[in-house]
């Protein structure tokens, strides 16, 4: 049988895989070099340094630096779109005639272009974009940010329809899913799930001690439901909450010093993230939109004890058995004293093994990705 080679375009360099769309890239390409794929893997450097695990999974990697400032930004292209183009990409992609897959909208500068229109092209969707930008112009304090968004918002909107020339759509939810079938009902669009860092359940035994929030906090939205945790849901009850990302602002930090039973814990490492997530008797998770994939809703379903969430959080993820589910203030309060003084059992234990395996298993995965692309 002769090689299977594979181009990825990564919006960023894709290790250290510690947020959102990179943690899907990476575990992709893991996953896909176990299983005999040559990648040809292209990234855009962006605040991230060149790492040699990379080296490990791909056949040959190439890096561009993004065209980042305000020509980038005039003009019809969404400046995520624009600030990732390169000469240099396109001939290098015009090598050979392999596949090409093009990690999210922020990559598909060239997906239109005339020179790969014989060439099969995938899109790998991880967010409806414009959603994202215009809940982020909603969750956004400082006006001119929130005009920024409102306008990148418009902008991905209207290039989304470039989508047309892709030849198959990687989806990671269900409601993604409908959503872009009814937009580009010629495409073939199918869902599968993101990629991400668990092989198995490794839920510790016994009773944690505090609940947990975790995120970049550094993204609008998630200082938002921070913040909203903080003065709604922990601000009259005495069980401890632990709120661990990125960046947290002083803002957000001054806040929580306000409450007793209220923790920031800055930018934890891997391995403490991991440990917050297990150590912890439920973690808490809300988002305000309802698009993608929440990747760290899968990290606690894996390692965690009880995972409160909102009803957004699951929508089109097919985990809302896992999960325990409220959305008004006064039942999220309600939840959280019940499940802290609650003990997570073998039946919920087996519930999550069953249900994880069938749809979120990197290994199965995979072998569709591979089909997908190359039968």
């Amino acid at each position: 049988m002769p090689d299977k080679h594979l181009h990825i375009i990564s919006f960023n360099v894709p290790y250290p895989p510690n947020y959102g769309g990179v943690i899907d890239v990476y575990y992709k390409l893991k996953e896909l070099h176990l299983a005999g794929i040559k990648i040809h893997l292209h990234c855009f450097e962006y605040g991230r340094t060149i790492n040699k695990e990379l080296d490990k999974y791909c056949e040959k990697i190439y890096f561009y630096k993004r065209k980042t400032g305000f020509f980038s930004a005039m003009g019809y292209k969404p400046y995520i779109v624009a600030s990732r183009r390169s000469e240099d990409l396109i001939n290098n992609l015009l090598k050979d005639d392999y596949p090409v897959l093009f990690e999210g909208l922020h990559s598909c500068f060239y997906l239109r272009d005339e020179r790969l229109k014989n060439r099969i092209k995938i899109y790998r969707e991880s967010n409806i974009e414009h959603r994202y930008y215009f809940n982020l112009s909603r969750s956004e304090k400082n006006l001119w940010n929130k005009i920024y968004f409102f306008i990148a918002g418009i902008k991905l909107k209207y290039y989304q329809k470039i989508l047309t020339y892709a030849n198959l759509m990687l989806v990671v939810s269900l409601d993604d899913a409908a959503y872009l079938s009814k937009i580009f009902p010629k495409n073939k669009i199918v869902f599968l799930p993101s990629f991400h860092a668990n092989e198995e359940l490794e839920i510790n035994e016994g009773h944690g001690e505090y609940a947990l929030y975790h995120g970049n906090l550094s993204v609008p939205e998630n200082e938002f439901t921070a913040s909203f945790l903080i003065e709604k849901i922990f601000n009259d009850i005495s069980v401890p909450l632990k709120i661990a990302g990125l960046h947290p602002s002083r803002r957000l930090i001054k806040l929580a010093s306000s409450y007793n039973n209220v923790e920031i814990i800055s930018n934890p490492d891997d391995e403490e993230m991991k440990l917050l997530i297990k150590n912890a008797q439920l973690n808490i998770l809300l988002t305000f939109q309802a698009t993608g994939l929440k990747l760290k809703l899968l990290n606690a379903l894996y390692k965690g004890r009880f995972c409160l969430v909102n009803t957004k959080m699951l929508a089109g993820t097919g985990l809302d058995r896992l999960c325990h589910v409220a959305d008004s203030t006064d039942l999220l309060k309600k939840e959280v004293v019940k499940l802290f003084n609650s003990d997570f059992d073998n039946s919920e234990f087996a519930l999550r093994e069953e249900v994880l395996s069938e749809n979120y298993s990197n290994k199965k995965n995979t072998l569709k990705l591979i089909d997908y692309v190359f039968r």
